[in-house]
C-alpha cells in the first residue's frame, strides 16, 4: 500500500496543513506487512471521509528510502497536527531504524524540547504498535521476559520532554498469528478511535501534558565545547551513504 503521503509528498504537504491528525508510519517492509499496511489503509480512509478529521498519513520508508529525512517537512507535518500517532511494529523492543532516525533528527534541541523548543507542547501522542510475539510471552515467565509496558519508558519519556501528552497505547500482540477477523476488529477499532479522539473518555483522568525543562547549559553553545569525537564519525558514515546514493542517481 503506497499512501497519500507516499505517493505525493507535495499533496501530503499541502494536506498536513490542514491534518488534525498526523500519522507517522514506519515499517521496513510494508509488502509484507500484515498488521501496519492494514493500518495504513484504515487511518488514510478515515482521512478521505468528509464528516471525519483530517489525517496526514506519512510512509517514512517510502518518503526517505535513502534515509535522508527532509526535517522541515516533517517538522511542519507535527506542527500542523494536535495528536501524533506512531505506527509501528516492534523491532528488538523499540523502534524500526529509520524511525528513530526520524527521531532523532526531527525531534531537534531547540524545537521539540530545551530552551525554545516548544513546538510540541500540548500535542497528543499515541503508539499504536504489533509485536510478533504473543502477549503471554510478554511475562515474566515467557520468553520476553518482561510485561510489555517495561519497554514503553522510552516512548513516554519522549513524550514528556517535549511537553505532549502521552496517550494509552493501542498494541496488537502476536501479529503473525492474527486471523482475519481479527484483524479487521483491530484495524476498525483504530479508525473508530482516529474519528473519536479527542472525545476518548479515558483522557478525561489524564493529567495535562508538563514538559521536562532541559537547561539552556545541557548542549554546547555554538563556538564553545567541541563535538564529541564520535561526531565526525558519524558525519562521515552519512558522507558515504551520500556518496554512493549520488554515484548511483536519484
Amino acid at each position: 500500500m503506497a499512501s497519500a503521503a507516499a505517493e505525493n509528498p507535495a499533496a501530503s504537504d499541502a494536506s498536513a496543513a490542514r491534518a488534525a491528525i498526523t500519522v507517522i508510519a514506519a515499517h521496513p517492509a510494508l509488502e509484507h506487512s500484515r498488521i501496519t499496511r492494514r493500518l495504513m489503509d484504515a487511518a488514510a480512509g478515515v482521512g478521505a471521509a468528509p464528516d471525519g478529521p483530517a489525517v496526514d498519513v506519512r510512509d517514512l520508508y517510502h518518503l526517505y528510502p535513502d534515509y535522508f529525512i527532509d526535517v522541515a517537512a516533517e517538522q511542519a507535518a507535527l506542527g500542523a497536527a494536535q495528536l501524533v500517532v506512531w505506527l509501528q511494529p516492534i523491532h528488538w523492543y523499540s523502534m524500526p531504524p529509520l524511525m528513530k532516525l526520524w527521531l532523532d533528527e526531527v525531534f531537534a534541541f531547540g524545537w521539540a524540547y530545551g530552551p525554545g523548543g516548544t513546538a510540541l507542547r500540548g500535542k497528543d501522542l499515541w503508539l499504536v504498535a504489533s509485536t510478533g510475539g504473543p502477549e503471554h510471552s510478554y511475562h515474566p515467565a515467557g520468553y520476553n521476559r518482561y510485561f510489555f509496558d517495561a519497554y514503553l519508558p522510552p516512548y513516554e519519556q519522549t513524550a514528556r520532554l517535549a511537553g505532549m501528552r502521552w496517550l494509552p497505547p493501542l498494541v496488537l500482540h502476536g501479529a503473525h498469528r492474527v486471523d482475519e477477523a481479527g484483524l479487521g476488529a483491530h484495524a476498525g477499532l483504530f479508525a473508530e478511535r482516529l474519528r473519536q479522539w479527542p472525545e476518548w473518555p479515558e483522557l478525561e483522568d489524564l493529567e495535562p501534558a508538563a514538559a521536562c525543562e532541559v537547561p539552556a547549559d545541557a548542549r554546547p553553545a555554538p563556538g564553545g565545547e567541541p563535538a564529541p569525537a564520535a561526531a565526525p564519525a558519524l558525519h562521515g558514515a552519512r558522507q558515504v551513504r551520500r556518496t554512493a546514493r549520488d554515484a548511483h542517481g536519484p
